[in-house]
Protein backbone atom coordinates (compact mmCIF):
# COMPACT_ATOMS: atom_id res chain seq x y z
CA UNK A 1 0.00 0.00 0.00
CA UNK A 2 2.81 2.02 1.09
CA UNK A 3 4.54 1.41 -2.35
CA UNK A 4 1.29 2.16 -4.14
CA UNK A 5 0.79 5.32 -2.24
CA UNK A 6 4.26 6.93 -3.42
CA UNK A 7 4.27 5.70 -6.82
CA UNK A 8 0.31 7.56 -7.12
CA UNK A 9 2.10 10.68 -6.03
CA UNK A 10 5.03 10.39 -8.07
CA UNK A 11 2.31 9.61 -10.88
CA UNK A 12 0.77 13.47 -10.00
CA UNK A 13 4.10 15.02 -9.64
CA UNK A 14 5.35 14.19 -12.88
CA UNK A 15 2.20 14.99 -14.60
CA UNK A 16 2.06 18.24 -12.70
CA UNK A 17 5.29 19.24 -13.68
CA UNK A 18 4.90 17.90 -17.59
CA UNK A 19 1.78 19.59 -17.70
CA UNK A 20 2.82 23.17 -16.30
CA UNK A 21 6.30 23.45 -18.40
CA UNK A 22 4.38 22.68 -21.15
CA UNK A 23 2.04 25.03 -21.09
CA UNK A 24 5.30 27.61 -20.29
CA UNK A 25 6.73 26.23 -22.86
CA UNK A 26 3.64 27.51 -25.22
CA UNK A 27 2.72 30.89 -23.69
CA UNK A 28 6.19 31.76 -24.16
CA UNK A 29 7.00 30.46 -27.23
CA UNK A 30 3.37 32.29 -28.48
CA UNK A 31 4.08 35.38 -26.79
CA UNK A 32 7.87 35.76 -28.97
CA UNK A 33 5.47 34.58 -32.29
CA UNK A 34 2.83 37.79 -31.49
CA UNK A 35 5.49 39.61 -31.16
CA UNK A 36 7.37 39.29 -34.61
CA UNK A 37 4.52 38.91 -36.51
CA UNK A 38 2.92 42.22 -35.03
CA UNK A 39 6.28 43.79 -35.87
CA UNK A 40 5.86 42.91 -39.36
CA UNK A 41 2.74 43.84 -40.08
CA UNK A 42 1.78 46.63 -37.93
CA UNK A 43 2.42 49.39 -40.88
CA UNK A 44 0.14 46.92 -42.81
CA UNK A 45 -2.54 47.46 -39.78
CA UNK A 46 -1.66 51.67 -39.94
CA UNK A 47 -2.26 52.05 -43.49
CA UNK A 48 -5.22 50.12 -44.15
CA UNK A 49 -8.49 50.63 -42.43
CA UNK A 50 -8.78 47.62 -40.28
CA UNK A 51 -10.82 48.04 -37.11
CA UNK A 52 -9.22 47.08 -34.09
CA UNK A 53 -12.13 44.14 -33.91
CA UNK A 54 -10.88 42.42 -36.70
CA UNK A 55 -7.15 42.76 -35.27
CA UNK A 56 -7.47 41.61 -31.26
CA UNK A 57 -10.79 39.30 -32.31
CA UNK A 58 -10.58 37.97 -35.62
CA UNK A 59 -6.72 37.89 -36.79
CA UNK A 60 -4.78 37.00 -33.40
CA UNK A 61 -6.89 34.49 -31.96
CA UNK A 62 -6.57 32.69 -34.97
CA UNK A 63 -2.76 33.28 -35.21
CA UNK A 64 -2.29 31.95 -31.75
CA UNK A 65 -4.02 28.66 -32.64
CA UNK A 66 -2.51 28.40 -35.92
CA UNK A 67 1.13 28.73 -34.36
CA UNK A 68 0.13 26.46 -31.63
CA UNK A 69 -1.06 23.93 -33.52
CA UNK A 70 1.92 24.29 -35.93
CA UNK A 71 4.62 23.67 -32.55
CA UNK A 72 2.41 21.58 -30.57
CA UNK A 73 4.83 18.42 -30.99
CA UNK A 74 7.74 20.11 -30.65
CA UNK A 75 6.67 21.90 -27.48
CA UNK A 76 6.06 18.71 -26.34
CA UNK A 77 9.79 17.88 -26.79
CA UNK A 78 11.33 21.11 -25.51
CA UNK A 79 8.79 20.92 -22.04
CA UNK A 80 9.82 17.09 -21.56
CA UNK A 81 13.74 17.20 -22.12
CA UNK A 82 13.57 20.59 -20.11
CA UNK A 83 12.03 19.46 -16.49
CA UNK A 84 13.29 15.53 -17.05
CA UNK A 85 17.17 17.08 -17.62
CA UNK A 86 16.38 18.80 -14.40
CA UNK A 87 15.29 16.00 -12.47
CA UNK A 88 18.08 14.08 -13.48
CA UNK A 89 20.60 16.98 -12.62
CA UNK A 90 19.28 16.97 -8.95
CA UNK A 91 19.82 13.00 -8.97
CA UNK A 92 16.04 12.43 -8.65
CA UNK A 93 15.91 10.08 -11.38
CA UNK A 94 18.61 8.28 -9.84
CA UNK A 95 16.55 7.72 -6.65
CA UNK A 96 13.00 6.84 -8.11
CA UNK A 97 15.28 4.01 -9.65
CA UNK A 98 16.85 3.43 -6.47
CA UNK A 99 13.42 3.19 -4.61
CA UNK A 100 12.88 -0.10 -7.22
CA UNK A 101 10.40 1.86 -9.61
CA UNK A 102 11.68 0.41 -13.48
CA UNK A 103 12.25 2.74 -16.58
CA UNK A 104 8.76 1.38 -18.38
CA UNK A 105 6.74 2.25 -15.03
CA UNK A 106 8.15 5.58 -15.38
CA UNK A 107 7.02 5.85 -18.77
CA UNK A 108 3.45 6.03 -17.53
CA UNK A 109 2.89 9.46 -16.08
CA UNK A 110 4.70 10.69 -19.24
CA UNK A 111 2.54 9.30 -21.92
CA UNK A 112 -0.80 10.20 -19.60
CA UNK A 113 -0.03 13.61 -19.46
CA UNK A 114 1.23 13.11 -23.37
CA UNK A 115 -2.54 11.32 -24.15
CA UNK A 116 -3.85 14.76 -22.78
CA UNK A 117 -2.09 17.21 -24.83
CA UNK A 118 -2.57 14.56 -27.74
CA UNK A 119 -6.05 14.97 -27.26
CA UNK A 120 -6.39 18.44 -27.34
CA UNK A 121 -4.16 19.10 -30.16
CA UNK A 122 -6.84 16.20 -32.06
CA UNK A 123 -9.65 17.99 -31.41
CA UNK A 124 -7.52 21.43 -31.89
CA UNK A 125 -6.59 20.05 -35.52
CA UNK A 126 -9.65 19.01 -36.51
CA UNK A 127 -12.47 21.58 -35.55
CA UNK A 128 -10.56 24.52 -33.76
CA UNK A 129 -7.76 25.65 -35.61
CA UNK A 130 -9.39 25.54 -39.05
CA UNK A 131 -11.78 27.87 -37.84
CA UNK A 132 -9.44 30.35 -36.45
CA UNK A 133 -7.07 30.03 -39.72
CA UNK A 134 -10.74 31.45 -41.65
CA UNK A 135 -10.53 34.32 -39.19
CA UNK A 136 -7.17 34.97 -39.51
CA UNK A 137 -6.66 34.17 -43.56
CA UNK A 138 -10.10 36.04 -43.99
CA UNK A 139 -8.44 39.22 -42.81
CA UNK A 140 -5.11 38.65 -44.35
CA UNK A 141 -6.41 38.06 -47.67
CA UNK A 142 -8.56 41.69 -47.52
CA UNK A 143 -5.81 43.76 -46.01
CA UNK A 144 -2.39 42.37 -46.23
CA UNK A 145 -1.65 40.09 -48.98
CA UNK A 146 -4.27 41.04 -50.99
CA UNK A 147 -3.68 39.69 -54.00
CA UNK A 148 -3.16 36.14 -52.73
CA UNK A 149 -5.85 34.66 -54.69
CA UNK A 150 -5.10 31.94 -57.16
CA UNK A 151 -8.36 31.56 -58.99
CA UNK A 152 -8.01 31.26 -62.36
CA UNK A 153 -10.33 33.90 -64.28
CA UNK A 154 -9.27 33.03 -68.37
CA UNK A 155 -9.47 29.83 -70.39
CA UNK A 156 -11.21 28.11 -67.48
CA UNK A 157 -12.01 24.64 -67.99
CA UNK A 158 -13.70 22.49 -65.40
CA UNK A 159 -15.53 19.35 -64.59
CA UNK A 160 -18.89 19.85 -63.15
CA UNK A 161 -20.02 15.93 -62.88
CA UNK A 162 -17.92 13.10 -64.28
CA UNK A 163 -18.65 13.61 -67.94
CA UNK A 164 -19.92 17.01 -68.07
CA UNK A 165 -16.91 19.68 -68.40
CA UNK A 166 -17.37 23.33 -68.83
CA UNK A 167 -15.08 25.73 -70.73
CA UNK A 168 -15.41 29.64 -69.76
CA UNK A 169 -13.32 31.97 -71.68
CA UNK A 170 -13.27 34.80 -69.08
CA UNK A 171 -14.85 34.97 -65.70
CA UNK A 172 -15.64 38.15 -63.94
CA UNK A 173 -15.25 37.85 -59.93
CA UNK A 174 -17.02 41.40 -59.02
CA UNK A 175 -20.22 40.31 -60.32
CA UNK A 176 -19.79 36.76 -60.96
CA UNK A 177 -20.71 36.80 -64.71
CA UNK A 178 -18.76 34.41 -66.90
CA UNK A 179 -17.89 35.32 -71.05
CA UNK A 180 -18.55 32.62 -73.69
CA UNK A 181 -19.77 29.81 -71.93
CA UNK A 182 -19.84 26.22 -72.92
CA UNK A 183 -21.05 22.87 -71.34
CA UNK A 184 -20.33 19.33 -72.96
CA UNK A 185 -21.73 16.61 -72.23
CA UNK A 186 -20.30 12.85 -73.24
CA UNK A 187 -21.23 9.27 -72.83
CA UNK A 188 -18.98 6.46 -73.66
CA UNK A 189 -16.43 9.07 -74.94
CA UNK A 190 -18.96 10.67 -77.57
CA UNK A 191 -20.54 13.74 -77.20
CA UNK A 192 -23.86 14.12 -77.29
CA UNK A 193 -24.89 17.11 -75.40
CA UNK A 194 -23.52 21.13 -76.27
CA UNK A 195 -24.55 24.02 -74.68
CA UNK A 196 -22.91 27.60 -75.32
CA UNK A 197 -24.15 30.98 -74.36
CA UNK A 198 -22.85 34.34 -74.89
CA UNK A 199 -22.85 35.02 -71.07
CA UNK A 200 -23.67 33.30 -68.09
CA UNK A 201 -24.64 35.03 -64.57
CA UNK A 202 -25.08 33.77 -61.34
CA UNK A 203 -28.11 33.88 -59.79
CA UNK A 204 -27.76 32.54 -56.59
CA UNK A 205 -27.87 29.19 -54.40
CA UNK A 206 -28.41 26.33 -55.46
CA UNK A 207 -26.17 26.33 -58.49
CA UNK A 208 -28.73 28.72 -60.19
CA UNK A 209 -27.58 30.78 -63.72
CA UNK A 210 -29.20 32.63 -65.98
CA UNK A 211 -27.44 31.86 -70.00
CA UNK A 212 -28.29 34.70 -72.58
CA UNK A 213 -27.72 34.43 -76.53
CA UNK A 214 -27.65 30.53 -75.41
CA UNK A 215 -27.26 27.27 -78.42
CA UNK A 216 -28.36 24.24 -77.39
CA UNK A 217 -26.86 20.99 -79.51
CA UNK A 218 -28.23 17.55 -78.63
CA UNK A 219 -26.85 14.60 -80.89
CA UNK A 220 -28.29 11.01 -81.02
CA UNK A 221 -25.69 8.70 -83.57
CA UNK A 222 -26.02 10.95 -86.76
CA UNK A 223 -29.29 12.75 -85.72
CA UNK A 224 -28.82 16.53 -84.38
CA UNK A 225 -31.18 18.41 -82.83
CA UNK A 226 -30.50 22.25 -82.59
CA UNK A 227 -32.37 25.13 -79.98
CA UNK A 228 -31.48 28.63 -80.83
CA UNK A 229 -31.96 30.97 -78.33
CA UNK A 230 -30.53 34.23 -79.45
CA UNK A 231 -31.86 37.54 -77.56
CA UNK A 232 -33.12 34.99 -75.17
CA UNK A 233 -32.61 34.06 -71.75
CA UNK A 234 -32.46 30.77 -70.21
CA UNK A 235 -32.83 29.69 -66.52
CA UNK A 236 -30.55 27.25 -65.22
CA UNK A 237 -28.79 25.58 -63.01
CA UNK A 238 -25.42 23.11 -62.58
CA UNK A 239 -23.01 21.86 -60.31
CA UNK A 240 -20.57 25.61 -60.43
CA UNK A 241 -20.75 28.37 -57.96
CA UNK A 242 -18.44 31.40 -57.71
CA UNK A 243 -16.76 29.76 -54.94
CA UNK A 244 -14.66 27.46 -57.62
CA UNK A 245 -12.94 30.40 -59.22
CA UNK A 246 -11.13 31.20 -55.45
CA UNK A 247 -8.31 29.27 -54.90
CA UNK A 248 -6.23 30.90 -52.08
CA UNK A 249 -2.85 28.69 -50.88
CA UNK A 250 -4.26 28.11 -47.49
CA UNK A 251 -7.66 27.24 -48.46
CA UNK A 252 -7.52 23.59 -46.92
CA UNK A 253 -6.24 24.82 -43.69
CA UNK A 254 -9.56 27.05 -43.37
CA UNK A 255 -11.93 23.89 -43.68
CA UNK A 256 -12.45 21.46 -41.19
CA UNK A 257 -12.23 18.24 -41.13
CA UNK A 258 -15.61 17.49 -42.51
CA UNK A 259 -15.62 20.14 -44.65
CA UNK A 260 -12.61 18.75 -46.74
CA UNK A 261 -14.19 14.98 -46.50
CA UNK A 262 -17.55 16.68 -48.35
CA UNK A 263 -15.32 18.92 -50.32
CA UNK A 264 -13.26 15.81 -51.69
CA UNK A 265 -16.35 13.89 -52.76
CA UNK A 266 -18.11 16.42 -53.98
CA UNK A 267 -14.83 17.09 -56.38
CA UNK A 268 -14.63 13.05 -57.14
CA UNK A 269 -18.33 12.96 -57.75
CA UNK A 270 -17.41 15.44 -60.54
CA UNK A 271 -14.50 13.74 -62.26
CA UNK A 272 -11.98 15.84 -60.33
CA UNK A 273 -8.75 14.30 -59.06
CA UNK A 274 -6.50 16.94 -57.91
CA UNK A 275 -7.87 16.88 -54.51
CA UNK A 276 -4.38 15.70 -52.64
CA UNK A 277 -3.33 19.21 -51.13
CA UNK A 278 -7.17 18.17 -48.97
CA UNK A 279 -6.32 14.81 -48.62
CA UNK A 280 -2.67 15.34 -47.16
CA UNK A 281 -4.02 18.02 -44.57
CA UNK A 282 -6.73 15.36 -43.31
CA UNK A 283 -4.89 12.61 -42.63
CA UNK A 284 -2.11 15.48 -41.27
CA UNK A 285 -4.42 16.18 -38.38
CA UNK A 286 -4.91 13.05 -37.20
CA UNK A 287 -0.86 11.62 -37.49
CA UNK A 288 0.26 14.77 -35.31
CA UNK A 289 -0.98 14.09 -32.19
CA UNK A 290 0.42 10.43 -32.18
CA UNK A 291 3.70 12.33 -32.91
CA UNK A 292 3.45 13.83 -29.45
CA UNK A 293 3.27 10.20 -28.06
CA UNK A 294 6.76 9.21 -30.19
CA UNK A 295 8.38 12.61 -28.97
CA UNK A 296 7.22 12.41 -25.56
CA UNK A 297 9.03 8.78 -25.10
CA UNK A 298 12.42 10.41 -27.38
CA UNK A 299 12.58 13.04 -24.87
CA UNK A 300 12.14 11.42 -22.09
CA UNK A 301 14.86 8.53 -23.37
CA UNK A 302 17.02 11.29 -23.71
CA UNK A 303 16.88 13.46 -20.52
CA UNK A 304 16.37 10.88 -18.36
CA UNK A 305 20.16 10.33 -18.24
CA UNK A 306 22.62 12.54 -15.93
CA UNK A 307 25.54 13.88 -18.21
CA UNK A 308 28.02 16.59 -18.98
CA UNK A 309 26.67 19.35 -20.29
CA UNK A 310 22.81 18.98 -18.55
CA UNK A 311 19.82 20.82 -19.85
CA UNK A 312 21.95 22.58 -22.50
CA UNK A 313 23.52 19.44 -24.20
CA UNK A 314 19.76 17.58 -23.52
CA UNK A 315 17.78 20.26 -25.21
CA UNK A 316 20.23 20.72 -28.35
CA UNK A 317 19.81 17.08 -28.74
CA UNK A 318 16.05 17.32 -28.19
CA UNK A 319 15.76 20.52 -30.64
CA UNK A 320 17.95 18.35 -33.00
CA UNK A 321 15.58 15.57 -33.39
CA UNK A 322 12.82 17.91 -33.45
CA UNK A 323 13.95 19.74 -36.62
CA UNK A 324 14.81 16.37 -38.11
CA UNK A 325 11.62 14.90 -37.72
CA UNK A 326 9.93 18.29 -39.07
CA UNK A 327 12.45 18.12 -42.15
CA UNK A 328 11.86 14.31 -42.65
CA UNK A 329 8.03 15.14 -42.18
CA UNK A 330 7.99 18.19 -45.10
CA UNK A 331 10.05 15.61 -46.86
CA UNK A 332 7.53 13.08 -47.29
CA UNK A 333 4.73 15.57 -47.92
CA UNK A 334 6.46 16.23 -51.08
CA UNK A 335 6.61 13.04 -52.25
CA UNK A 336 3.41 12.27 -51.35
CA UNK A 337 1.91 15.36 -52.55
CA UNK A 338 3.75 14.62 -56.02
CA UNK A 339 2.04 11.27 -56.12
CA UNK A 340 5.48 9.43 -55.82
CA UNK A 341 3.58 7.86 -52.92
CA UNK A 342 0.24 6.94 -51.22
CA UNK A 343 -0.77 10.23 -49.41
CA UNK A 344 -1.59 7.81 -46.15
CA UNK A 345 1.76 6.73 -46.92
CA UNK A 346 3.81 9.77 -46.95
CA UNK A 347 2.17 11.47 -43.54
CA UNK A 348 2.41 8.46 -41.50
CA UNK A 349 6.15 7.11 -43.06
CA UNK A 350 8.06 9.71 -40.17
CA UNK A 351 5.55 8.67 -37.36
CA UNK A 352 6.77 4.94 -38.16
CA UNK A 353 10.27 5.76 -38.77
CA UNK A 354 10.59 7.71 -35.51
CA UNK A 355 8.45 5.00 -33.34
CA UNK A 356 11.78 2.75 -33.82
CA UNK A 357 14.13 5.44 -32.95
CA UNK A 358 11.72 5.61 -29.78
CA UNK A 359 11.58 1.91 -29.54
CA UNK A 360 16.15 1.86 -29.61
CA UNK A 361 16.15 4.54 -27.09
CA UNK A 362 13.69 3.11 -24.85
CA UNK A 363 15.64 -0.23 -24.60
CA UNK A 364 19.04 1.36 -24.20
CA UNK A 365 18.15 3.92 -21.71
CA UNK A 366 19.06 4.51 -18.21
CA UNK A 367 17.59 1.23 -15.95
Amino acid sequence: MRTSSMLKLLDRYIIQKFLSTFFFTVLIFTMISVIIDFSEKVEKFIESDITRYEIFVMYYPGFIMFIAGLLWPLYTLIAVIFFTSRLAYNSEIISIFNAGVSFRRLMQPYLLAAAFIAGLHLIGNHFLIPLGNKNRLDVEHAYIWTNNDKGKTQDVHMFVAPETKVYINYYRKRDSTARKFRMEQFKDGELVYLLKANTAEWQGPPNRWKLRNYEIRTFDGMDEELILGRGNELDTAFNLTPEDFVDYKEQHTMMTSVEIQQYIAAQQARGVGNTKKYEIEFHRRSAEPFTIFILTIIGMSIAARKVRGGIGLHLAMGVGIGALFIFFSRFAVVFAAGQVIPVIVGIWAPNVLFSLVAVYLTRNAQM
